[in-house]
């Protein structure tokens, strides 16, 4: 198993009872939820962590990540659960937001957390969806597939990241800290899987979609949510990038406070 970056914001008082494993999407790391969220739920009494997937972050196996599969983030992801003396809340952003949904065929926690995640029946129809409304965003995100992060454009990654409310010179911040991804699990989650594998029904999601997300657009976040057995919760005039967008508290208070009734 590869070393494992986790990053962890404690609250300065008793924790509430169950911790929040946060798990990021690709491109990125944990760094995307320390910016402002960890922070953000530690400050309200939550054990807050987000672990780096292997090759991402400060997490070993950077030189191999474009051989690491979808089973390896899953993987990683039951590492740093059962690193846990209490079962966390698995809270998933995009690619992540499929890893979490297949960590959880495999571990019982109090409940997941799904961010403009990956349906869970693949990415084929967002993809194809995108090459019409937006074709010039949906060149650049096959270029950063194909070539990795100094082949494409900023701007249109700051398209498909984000809302036009977003700042550019906040969006510039995050741009260099991009990074490659793998090409072994970006094939795997683009193509079509007909028989997905799910959770238990009886463990409680929250879906939550992102009205203006060029690259999960809502119809798939509610395909998603039929899934799973629950209605989604779309939050109007958002980019795909929830946890950094202007209005992220917004996204922050509707996860605590659907945390605070299922717990």
């Amino acid at each position: 198993m590869p070393r494992l970056e986790i990053l962890t914001r404690r609250p300065a008082g008793r924790a509430k009872p169950a911790p929040l494993l946060f798990v990021h999407g690709a491109y990125c790391g944990a760094w995307i939820w320390d910016a402002k969220m960890l922070g953000w739920f530690a400050d309200r009494g939550w054990s807050a962590h987000a672990v780096s997937l292997r090759g991402h972050g400060g997490s070993a196996g950077r030189d191999r990540i474009r051989f690491h599969t979808l089973a390896d983030y899953v993987e990683d992801v039951l590492e740093a659960f059962d690193g846990f003396d209490t079962p966390p809340v698995l809270i998933g952003h995009s690619m992540g937001g499929m890893v979490v949904q297949r960590a959880l065929r495999k571990r019982r926690a109090p409940a997941g957390v799904l961010m403009a995640s990956a349906p869970p029946h693949g990415l084929w129809e967002s993809s194809l969806s995108l090459a019409f409304r937006d074709p010039y965003v949906f060149q650049q995100m096959a270029l950063l597939t194909a070539f990795g992060e100094r082949a494409v454009d900023p701007e249109g990654i700051r398209r498909a990241m984000f809302s036009d409310r977003m700042p550019r010179a906040e969006a510039r911040l995050y741009e260099p800290r991009l990074q490659e991804e793998s090409q072994a699990v970006l094939l795997d989650m683009y193509g079509w899987t007909p028989f997905p594998p799910l959770p238990d029904r009886d463990i409680p999601f929250l879906v939550l979609g992102a009205g203006g997300d060029l690259l999960v657009p809502t119809s798939q976040v509610h395909a998603t949510a039929r899934t799973l057995g629950t209605q989604a919760v779309i939050v109007p005039d958002m980019g795909h990038t929830m946890m950094l967008e202007p209005g992220w508290e917004q996204v922050a208070e509707r996860i605590a406070g659907w945390l605070e009734e299922r717990l």
